[in-house]
């Protein structure tokens, strides 16, 4: 890395900190994760370590309304100015939380407009020269906000806004392709929809994805989203499937992903989005990377643009974790030299499957990526669950050795932690779906999804990443209860998806599951939610509509539904098999389903905190959301029916409401007699009434 040693030895980097994007604060002083000291914290920890005094210290500008206005609208940026004025005070709140996981107070607009114009400043200096590299300390963080919309503690994009005004305000500077890089732990959502179809921009996430539960929850931050138009490949997303990836993880990620494309790339910029909610102890990221492991991903990203770097500082809310992993960046960008020493240098094997999946989506647009990765790699197996739970203390933070507690480092108390974990609010309509509003999400290209006739989808065995094999014989152990409302309340019907074949009325048979006990149980019940038929056909059932629940409660609906208590494996394969991703290998004959469930143990705990999880990697299918409708025995009700975006679609009419036909209408009914509830002429006009009442 040549490049990087000249850099270093020529190092004046800039160091951005204004007190007053301090001002920016809860409204009650109520405890928040995303709050003042994690600034003060930073520039505590620089100034004792001397880092502060060797930077060129800059002060906040704030930024002019035309160049925020590249990324957002109008109508955002007017909020954003008033909303601490004077004429909001008795709304100010009720405004806020009309957005996902936002606060305001009297000091958000000014350190909003200051965060923004940092970035800018900084970025300005190091494309101009007059910097080698820089950091803007700044808040509040970017990367969640959207165009139109402030999310997830984000006020406007900074990092957005900043590489905007290098490609079309500040030509002269020569700054014609920007990597951006967004380690911050959680998928940074608006940076990747403000440069999708723009291959100007390489954007670059790694974050933990956990199938599509983990905030922001939304599916476009899986590996398949690369990108559309000219930008198609420029999007890369790197999915973590579960918490607990440390150093190792992630420099598996910059070698055998980000590295070589952003060779090919050659960048005359990197931005960072520098989130270090993915540390060891961050009471929201539940992730293990060190001090020296930031230290390493920086290093490696000087040998690109000669060096020329800005960070801006997103997420982190252990204040010990993050002003130690900014001083350790900060000592990189000075040149100061480092040992990196880990015992455990080994990436788990979910990461390394991640990691290939990614490069088989990009491969067609960066041949680098086209060789298979090496296979006598010692691999992690999957941590275990009370693993995944624990998040790392402030103890464990302090026995590193590179980072040393500062003087006055105030830390997070186990309380504010765990009230921490409740205000990056997962807001159970938008996990549900993202409806037609202000953020709607990308529609991307998704390779690995192939839309069926029926309007279902099959994954190829490649497009969900395999956990292990063991999987399977881990969920075996786990019971719960799944809840049918459609043809599987008739037992012998529902039997088809356990033991294969298939029953009376039925056009095709079902693979069945690799399991194939039958339900230990079954009974039923009422739930508060509105049976309706849509769609137009199904390959098992021919002409006519199939049945669906509205995911939204409705106290005054009541809607039977069939429970068996099977296991969380045959779950998995009912909800496989539902959504058409089982197959039969036309060569060899053999039945091929996804190697990695959709609904693991993690996910349970998701879903009953949540309400529901509408599945990311199967995202347009039929039967992609799965609902939590209580507990019985102790044991979770499952559901599985459509996301709410497709109801509001019925509503308007794009997707069509349909009657059932008679042979699935006899089997619905079989059900419910079978059940001891109806007799045959109340089954009937319960179906008929479900049929026939508009949405």
């Amino acid at each position: 890395m040549a490049a990087a040693t000249t850099a270093a030895a020529a190092a004046r980097v800039g160091l951005l900190y204004d007190e007053r994007m301090c001002a920016h604060a809860t409204p009650d002083g109520e405890e928040h994760p995303e709050n003042p000291e994690r600034l003060r914290a930073i520039w505590r920890k620089l100034s004792a370590d001397g880092v502060a005094s060797r930077c060129m210290i800059m002060k906040a500008k704030e930024a002019e309304d035309k160049y925020i206005a590249s990324v957002h609208s109008q109508n955002h940026i007017k909020l954003m100015r008033s909303i601490s004025s004077k004429e909001y005070d008795s709304r100010r709140n009720k405004i806020a939380r009309k957005f996902n996981s936002i606060y305001f107070n009297k000091g958000s607009s000014e350190s909003a407009f200051l965060a923004a114009g940092s970035v800018i400043e900084v970025a300005e200096k190091v494309a101009a020269g007059e910097l080698s590299s820089a950091i803007a300390l700044v808040r509040p963080p970017g990367h969640h906000a959207e165009h139109n919309e402030a999310m997830g503690f984000c006020l406007f994009n900074n990092v957005a806004i900043a590489a905007d005004y290098l490609l079309n305000e500040r030509t002269d500077l020569g700054i014609k392709k920007i990597l951006i890089v967004d380690w911050d732990v959680h998928h940074g959502n608006g940076t990747q929809k403000m440069f999708y179809s723009d291959p100007r921009v390489l954007f670059f996430s790694v974050h933990r994805f956990d199938y599509g539960s983990f905030y922001p929850a939304e599916g476009d931050a899986s590996y398949c989203f690369i990108g559309e138009g000219d930008g198609k490949g420029y999007n890369i997303n790197v999915p973590w499937e579960h918490g607990k990836c440390g150093d190792a993880d992630y420099i598996a990620a910059w070698d055998h992903v980000l590295l070589p494309v952003a060779e090919a790339f050659n960048p005359d910029i990197v931005l960072v989005s520098a989130g270090f909610d993915a540390a060891l102890g961050d009471p929201l990221g539940g992730c293990c990377i060190t001090p020296n492991g930031y230290a390493l991903l920086l290093t490696k990203l000087l040998g690109f643009a000669q060096g020329r770097i800005v960070m801006a500082l997103e997420g982190g809310y252990n204040l010990r974790s993050i002003a130690n992993s900014v001083s350790a960046c900060a000592k990189v960008l000075l040149g100061d030299k480092f040992r990196f020493d880990t015992p455990d240098m080994q990436p788990f094997e979910s990461s390394w499957r991640v990691i290939q999946a990614v490069r088989d989506e990009l491969k067609t647009f960066w041949p680098v990526l086209s060789n298979r990765l090496p296979e006598n790699i010692s691999l992690r197996s999957r941590p275990s669950q009370i693993e995944l739970y624990s998040s790392g203390s402030d103890s464990e933070v302090e026995d590193l050795p590179d980072a040393i507690a500062s003087v006055n480092i105030i830390q997070i108390t186990d309380g504010i932690i765990s009230e921490s974990l409740s205000k990056l609010n997962l807001d159970e309509d938008k996990i549900a779906t993202k409806t037609t509003s202000s953020n709607v999400m990308v529609e991307g290209p998704t390779d690995s999804v192939e839309p069926q006739n029926d309007g279902s989808a099959a994954v190829s065995t490649e497009g969900i990443s395999s956990l292990s094999s063991t999987w399977r014989s881990e969920l075996s152990k786990v019971y719960v209860w799944y809840a049918s409302f459609g043809s599987n309340m008739w037992t012998p019907r529902f039997l088809c998806y356990i033991q294969g074949g298939k029953a009376e009325g039925m056009n095709i048979p079902c693979f069945g599951s690799h399991d194939t006990s039958p339900p230990r149980g079954s009974m039923w019940k009422t739930v508060p939610h509105r049976l309706f038929f849509g769609r137009s056909s199904t390959p098992c059932w021919g002409t006519g509509g199939v049945a669906f629940l509205n995911p939204e409660i409705n106290h005054t609906e009541n809607s039977y539904v069939c429970m068996y208590k099977i296991t969380l494996e045959q779950f998995n394969d009912v909800l496989f098999q539902e959504n058409r991703l089982v197959k039969e290998n036309g060569e060899s004959g053999k039945t091929e389903s996804p190697d990695s469930p959709l609904i693991g143990l993690s996910e349970i705990e998701f879903v009953s905190r949540n309400k529901g999880v509408h599945l990311a990697p199967i995202k347009d299918s039929w039967y992609s959301n799965v609902l939590y409708l209580g507990e019985e025995d102790n044991l979770p009700i499952l559901t599985m029916t459509c996301p709410s975006s497709d109801v509001e679609r019925c509503r308007s009419g794009e997707l069509p409401l349909c009657p059932p036909s008679k042979t699935y209408s006899a089997t619905l009914i079989r059900g419910l007699m079978e059940g001891k509830h109806l007799d045959a002429d109340a089954a009937a006009s319960y179906i008929n009434t479900a049929a026939t009442r508009g949405l």
